[in-house]
């Protein structure tokens, strides 16, 4: 029991600081829009470059973090030289990394289009920035594996706030300054550098978040054991294919868009792209509580309960209650968009259409990862690799086939293709090999009803921002309503105390 207890609080410590910190990124989101405009494409590079940043990361982990947890709780290994041995591959890959783009900037600058030819230190400091990261990576694992949530948290806020400090001061109190006192505020600060700032400042926070890791660089001694990497190396090469193909799924259309679309003004429809999807984003934000928790249920309850059917059935009604959740927050959402939606700036709401597409996609994403506990749980994890695959390959099609003539709206969509094709072959071979009765026809039912409603709040006008949003508040009401009385929670919440005699 006490095990349990540790587990949720470190849970919830981790949750905390991983939706805390992705919250508070927002917070950037109105600063961005609002300095830069969406004519101007800037929000663009910024859009493109994080893509890439992502993919990256995932490449220069290649999966040693879960691998540096396999090796670390073996028996038969010393976890410090697993430590060690991995701190030094992944430092020594990602030093190699920043020196092969530091040496062939000539020709990656323009391949990768937009600003960057002029820009080139745009990608060198993100080229470092994810280095760091990925080196950085390794040993937040280890705080993990140390059992220090703590150290962990502080040090993932410390980025945050030193972020949103910096970017404040540079994009709002700096120039304001700098209108009164440009020979004095022009030694810290150029109006000419621009979305620079953006990556310059990351690179900044990433430096001194590594400063206060001085602790865990020397808390082992550094030892590199080759034997010990080949056996590493030969299980972390699957994770790293998960990782790419979900990362791809996630970014790709953000990479790939300024390649595809026609004309000059790429970097600005990816922009305003880029701006709209953040509010899309605020339902993941929601759903990533859900998730936390929903992980160590399922192994927890796989280890604690021998009974396999038991095993199932929890995980059925879990599935149903979660896609009851996600429901509930894309409603929320789509009646709050007038109010959402001054989260970016007014020449950027023309992209605000998406945001229904988008978190549908997320809703599918979220399902296809509760259905993945099938081959998690049974070893089959290969299949994993399979669906992430397929779902890459559909993203990729239908951007390749749709952004010439659709621009950003092809994005959005491909996320679809891309989450709904893994979600039904997740499903459908999960079937055959670890049968779960679902309970389809409440979840067919749930979906219908909110696909209903969602189409009744988008397609029906109302000029009036309150009117339109108290219209949209009834939808959400009536939707939960349903589920209130179909779930009978008033039994639930009759159990609960002080509120619950409101219910007997």
């Amino acid at each position: 029991m006490a095990n349990l207890k540790s587990l949720a609080k470190d849970t919830a410590i981790y949750g905390l600081s991983s939706i805390v910190g992705r919250f508070l990124n927002y917070l950037l989101v109105p600063l961005y829009t609002a300095k830069m405009s969406a004519a101007s494409g800037d929000y663009g590079i910024v859009t493109n470059a994080y893509a890439y940043t992502a993919l990256l990361l995932a490449l220069l982990t290649y999966g040693m973090e879960t691998t540096f947890f396999y090796y670390a709780n073996r028996n038969d290994e010393n976890p410090d030289r697993v430590y060690s041995t991995t701190l030094i591959t992944v430092g020594m890959t990602s030093l190699l990394f920043v020196v092969l783009v530091t040496s062939c900037i000539g020709w990656i600058a323009p391949w990768m289009g937009m600003a960057y030819t002029e820009h080139p230190s745009y990608i060198i400091t993100m080229a470092i920035v994810v280095a760091l990261d990925a080196f950085q990576a390794i040993i937040f694992a280890y705080l993990r594996y140390k059992k220090r949530p703590v150290k962990f948290a502080t040090l993932k806020l410390l980025f945050i706030f030193l972020n949103i400090g910096l970017n404040l001061l540079y994009f709002v109190a700096l120039p304001a300054m700098y209108s009164r006192w440009p020979d004095v505020i022009g030694t810290i600060y150029s109006p000419n550098i621009g979305v620079g700032y953006v990556f310059y400042l990351n690179l900044v926070c990433t430096l001194l978040v590594m400063l206060c890791m001085y602790k865990e660089l020397t808390a082992v001694p550094w030892r590199w054991d080759w034997s010990l990497l080949r056996r590493m190396l030969g299980y972390s090469w699957p994770i790293l294919i998960l990782s790419v193909a979900g990362i791809i799924n996630q970014s790709a259309s953000q990479i790939i868009f300024p390649k595809i679309y026609p004309g000059t003004d790429g970097a600005a429809q990816l922009g305003i792209y880029g701006a709209a999807i953040k509010i899309a984003m605020i339902m993941a934000l929601i759903t990533q509580a859900f998730r936390y928790a929903y992980e160590p249920f399922v192994f927890g309850s796989n280890r604690d309960t021998e009974d396999v059917e038991k095993q199932k059935q929890m995980q059925a009604d879990a599935m149903k209650y979660f896609l009851i959740f996600t429901l509930i927050a894309y409603l929320a959402v789509l009646a709050g968009i007038d109010v959402l939606k001054r989260i970016i700036a007014p020449d950027y709401w023309v992209g605000l259409r998406v945001v229904p597409i988008v978190m549908a996609a997320e809703i599918m994403m979220g399902i296809y990862f509760n259905l993945s506990f099938w081959y998690k749980l049974t070893g089959k994890t290969l299949w994993g690799a399979v669906f992430s695959g397929i779902g890459c390959l559909m993203l990729l099609l239908v951007n390749w086939l749709f952004i010439p003539q659709y621009s950003y709206m092809a994005c959005a969509w491909a996320g679809v293709a891309a989450y709904g094709s893994a979600m039904l072959l997740s499903y459908f071979v999960g079937q055959h090999y670890y049968p779960i009765r679902f309970p389809l026809r409440d979840m067919a039912l749930y979906t219908v009803l909110a696909a209903v409603l969602s189409a009744a709040a988008l397609m029906v006008p109302v000029e009036n921002e309150w009117l339109g949003t108290a219209y949209r508040m009834v939808l959400l009401l009536l939707f939960c309503g349903v589920v209130f009385k179909r779930e009978h929670l008033d039994r639930v919440l009759a159990k609960v105390p002080v509120i619950g005699r409101y219910f007997r």
